[in-house]
């Protein structure tokens, strides 16, 4: 029988999405979607303290970098309990979840079980597809009908944006990070575009950039947009106040339009599996609140 350990929130929210969530035995500290996925044991844990402001974190996480590989620890103690199957973790950011080397260190120190260890990378549409076409079969399923029904909701969205002209495509800039000012990248730029913007900062594919602030005075975005890594709505409104500390942050086009939107990037855009689906739809309705009815208000999304 499938025992199945997800140590990062996107990887559990791909086995729900393939029907597969009965079947989780355990979870990273983060991982709280679906709800009912909250009751599994916990295997992963911060060695610092993640409350705070965006400054305060990233202080903490640089200094702890220092002198350790990881800035997460993983209970193996709880793995050992649990005797997982499969153990699903990510190698793309050794800050946003458990490092692969440390999953495979921790995998092979198992006794009485060999689980299989599935990490993922996307960093585009196409590949959150791809690791949600690996994971089925590994476990043993067929996604090809939940990967449809999420391209068909994109598609959804691009057929009413594909045909607006140039001049109807705000310039958009995506803030994953406040204190230092860092632009989001990966997966964020391209759904911009699908959504009917242009993303100022970040290139579809690569790693977030950090901006000095007065890159974001001279790109003058019509559209603003705050994202960051691992806040809900209510904190996001917090951390971004400290961006309106700077004396040019009134003469911003976005500022004097009132299109300065915070969002839970937590929840969204900060986890690149099947909910990116969901963010995609959050963008378009910020972008172009002509086309698409408002469904995520207040809930994804909200004016600052």
């Amino acid at each position: 029988m499938l025992k199945i350990v997800s140590l990062i929130p996107s990887a559990t929210e791909v086995v729900a999405s393939l029907g597969l969530a009965e079947y989780l035995v355990g979870r990273s500290h983060e991982c709280d979607y679906p709800s009912e996925v909250q009751k599994l044991p916990v295997c992963t844990q911060p060695k610092f303290n993640p409350e705070g402001s965006s400054g305060e974190i990233h202080d903490r996480v640089t200094d702890l970098l220092q002198t350790a590989l990881s800035v997460y620890r993983i209970e193996t103690n709880i793995l050992q309990q649990l005797q997982p199957t499969h153990i699903i973790t990510q190698a793309q950011c050794d800050v946003c979840a458990v490092s692969l080397a440390d999953v495979e260190k921790a995998a092979a120190t198992l006794l009485g079980c060999q689980p299989q260890v599935i990490s993922l990378q996307p960093n585009l549409l196409a590949e959150v597809w791809t690791d949600m076409e690996r994971v089925a079969s590994a476990l043993g399923v067929d996604g090809t009908g939940a990967i449809a029904s999420l391209k068909y909701r994109v598609e959804a969205v691009v057929e009413k944006t594909k045909t607006l002209p140039e001049a109807q495509l705000p310039t958009v800039a995506c803030i994953e990070w406040s204190q230092p000012l860092m632009a989001a990248g990966n997966w964020i730029p391209e759904l911009v575009s699908l959504a009917g913007g242009r993303s100022l900062f970040g290139i579809p594919g690569q790693h977030s950039p950090w901006l000095q602030w007065q890159d974001l005075v001279a790109a003058d975005p019509d559209i603003i947009i705050c994202m960051p890594c691992g806040f809900d709505l209510a904190k996001t409104r917090e951390d971004a106040l400290q961006l309106t500390q700077y004396p040019e942050w009134k003469d911003l086009s976005a500022v004097r339009s009132d299109r300065v939107y915070i969002t839970d990037g937590n929840s969204y855009f900060n986890r690149p599996g099947p909910r990116l689906v969901d963010s995609l739809e959050i963008l378009a309705e910020i972008l172009h609140r002509d086309l698409f009815p408002v469904s995520y208000l207040g809930s994804g999304w909200e004016v600052m």
